[in-house]
């Protein structure tokens, strides 16, 4: 009599890597990120008002517009569907003063898809951020323009420059996001709503905003000359843009570590460069410049805390690597 074992059909299906399955889409992780840039966006319109909507949707449209032409000219398959150049323009105008001319965040918008983008593969083959390498070239290239937050609302400086200079700010303002800076960094509340939203949905984890404000915490906490100041403490997470960076931006799935350890380190790299940037640096923030600095240095991360294959040590993988 035949065994049970040997009446049942058994397939062994041996396929390359990678062996990790998911129904999650780009067009899919996409949309989730857009919804929870949603809060951000929507307590920017309010607290700036129309002109906010202008900034975001001439940055959204641009950044769509030269995804499309470019595969368009080039006769590539369309990739706008993905919603990745919606995110990418929808993240540079929340980077922006509301004050910003038009043209601006059009310019930017160019820059950030056809060159960072485009000009390297597409999606998934840029090396740094788009949105924040767009940012970078635009406060390079007209810093009056892209540093000036006076609104009809709002005439003075931003919280965090007043806090460098050794003003007193209103940390409850800062929370809630009536203060001068840019259109989606002003409200602390509306970032973690939405940073929240994607915790749940599985999009991020923690690993890469922990490390990144608690080390820059400790860093500021040292260094900053308040020590352990609660209130000091509080108007640095809440003032400029790392929460919005933290969770959106140093995010990136193309641009972060893949390896556990290498986003340790990365997020942990991120906060003590914010922190020098903040503390020694002439400019009250710094998160942009950080994490373009990171995203360049996270090929030397991941080589570093590339896992052993199964059956090797370490030496004898650097010693095969040298023949």
């Amino acid at each position: 009599m035949a065994t049970e074992t040997e009446n049942k059909e058994i397939s062994y299906k041996v396929s390359s890597n990678p062996h990790v399955r998911s129904k999650a889409t780009t067009g899919g992780i996409m949309l989730l990120v857009i919804i929870a840039l949603m809060p951000a966006t929507g307590f920017g319109i309010y607290n700036f008002g129309i002109r906010a909507v202008l900034v975001v949707a001439v940055s959204i449209a641009s950044a769509v517009l030269t995804e499309f032409l470019f595969n368009l000219i080039l006769k590539k398959k369309q990739t706008i569907f993905d919603l990745s150049a919606v995110v990418t323009g929808l993240l540079l105008a929340l980077n922006m003063p509301v004050s910003i001319p038009l043209w601006m965040p059009a310019l930017g918008s160019v820059f950030a898809i056809l060159v960072v983008k485009m000009l390297f593969g597409g999606i998934g083959q840029n090396f740094m951020n788009p949105a924040l390498a767009a940012r970078c070239f635009l406060l390079i290239s007209f810093p009056s323009a892209m540093t000036n937050f006076a609104t009809d609302v709002y005439t003075g400086a931003t919280p965090l420059a007043a806090l460098k200079a050794g003003e007193a700010v209103n940390i409850s303002d800062m929370i809630i996001g009536k203060t001068a800076g840019t259109i989606g960094e002003t409200s602390l509340i509306a970032i973690v709503i939405g940073a929240c939203f994607l915790i749940i949905m599985g999009v991020i984890d923690l690993k890469i905003p922990g490390c990144y404000i608690l080390s820059f915490v400790v860093f500021i906490s040292i260094f900053g000359g308040r020590g352990i100041d609660p209130a000091y403490i509080t108007a640095q997470l809440a003032g400029g843009g790392i929460m919005l960076g933290a969770f959106f931006m140093a995010t990136d799935y193309v641009t972060r570590p893949i390896t556990r350890w290498g986003q340790i380190i990365y997020g942990i790299f991120l906060g003590v460069m914010t922190g020098i940037f903040r503390i020694f640096g002439p400019s009250a923030e710094g998160v942009s410049y950080a994490i373009i600095i990171g995203n360049l240095i996270v090929p030397l991360i991941e080589k570093i805390t590339k896992p052993t294959p199964f059956g090797f040590k370490r030496s004898e993988l650097k010693q095969k690597g040298g023949k």
